[in-house]
């Protein structure tokens, strides 16, 4: 997968910030061969481009029985494998927090110079996550957050309020004026702050448009659980005008549904941003008109943060010494018109 983050924009304490070659122009190993981002000079061979001091990353995320997280454990190698002066030890996340804390703790021992972690929970991870601090090893908390933001150094996250906002306003837009319209909601799992992030989004969104969700569902983010709450979404709405599905791995399960129920009345919009959903949304056969991304390339840039952690660096194009707290990256909506554009960063489901 292509992991240039000249693709994205990032926002920094709040801020907005055009991304192009942000991370690109000061982790490259190869400053002889910067990224395409349109930039040259200074900004294409700082000081961060030449390998350094030795990282040891301890990496962890959940196994990878889903598209988008077998994409973050992918993105993670495949970008650490780009630096001469990094070393990446995996650790197996286990099924579950309990076993994901028992594998950290392991790794603690080890004192890697940094830690990148996807949590199983990010509020069952926070006690882990602070002890590797109180030992001197920075974490970088990668998508699901702490409940304690003392427990990580660094937290890279995609911005899940935001896809709630993109997949509001590309329904509202086609909906607009019509106060009755039937909208549904296929929720992932309730529990977790992210996806009540993403419906809040959604609500506040479709609000402005005089619109409401109807009929709201929650998955697991799992193919299975997409189909059967789906099929069970169709029953209970005979009529249906648009379709907001968190996930699109859980999507292949809930486009299963919708063809085997042989309905077309209404469209639908995804979330993440995988290759088969770009794939139906390219070839117009099904109900997926767009998809709002949730960009699994975050493991990339999460391991290019470690390794300017672990250097002591910050971003070359940044006046602060220390990478920034907090990047939240933007959720943008894939359509017909710019699929295209996009399909190289798709994972597959």
């Amino acid at each position: 997968m292509n992991t240039d983050l000249s693709r994205r924009r990032i926002l920094l304490g709040g801020a907005t910030i055009a991304g192009a070659g942000l991370l690109a122009a000061c982790t490259s190993n190869e400053p002889e061969k910067p990224a395409n981002t349109g930039q040259t000079g200074a900004a294409a061979t700082g000081a961060n481009a030449a390998p350094g001091a030795t990282v040891t990353i301890g990496f962890s995320a959940p196994a990878a029985d889903h598209g988008w997280i077998r994409a973050i454990t992918d993105n993670a190698k495949a970008q650490a494998a780009k630096y001469s002066d990094v070393k990446l030890t995996q650790v197996d996340a286990g099924k579950d927090a309990p076993a994901q804390i028992a594998a950290l703790e392991a790794l603690i021992a080890q004192k890697p110079t940094v830690i990148v972690l996807l949590p199983q929970d990010g509020a069952q991870l926070t006690a882990t996550g602070r002890k590797a601090m109180e030992a001197g090893i920075p974490v970088v908390n990668l998508d699901r957050e702490f409940s304690d933001a003392a427990a990580s150094f660094t937290l890279i996250k995609g911005d899940n309020y935001g896809m709630g906002v993109s997949a509001g306003h590309y329904i509202g837009k086609k909906l607009r004026g019509r106060s009755d319209a039937v909208i549904a909601e296929i929720a992932g799992i309730d529990s977790l702050p992210l996806t009540q992030d993403r419906s809040r989004g959604f609500k506040d969104t479709l609000a402005t448009y005089g619109l409401r969700v109807t009929n709201r569902v929650a998955a697991q983010f799992t193919v299975q659980s997409g189909q059967d709450v789906t099929a069970n979404l169709l029953q209970a709405a005979p009529k249906i005008d648009a379709i907001w599905n968190h996930d699109d791995d859980q999507g292949v399960g809930v486009l299963a549904a919708i063809k085997q129920a042989g309905r077309k009345e209404f469209f639908m919009v995804g979330g993440a941003g995988s290759l088969d959903a770009m794939n139906h949304i390219k070839a117009g056969d099904t109900p997926l008109e767009a998809t709002v991304t949730y960009p699994p390339t975050m493991a990339s840039s999460a391991i290019s943060l470690a390794r300017l952690i672990g250097q002591g660096k910050g971003l070359s194009d940044l006046v602060e010494l220390q990478v920034p707290k907090l990047i939240v990256l933007q959720s943008e909506t894939i359509t017909k018109e710019n699929v295209d554009k996009y399909i190289p960063l798709g994972f597959k489901s």
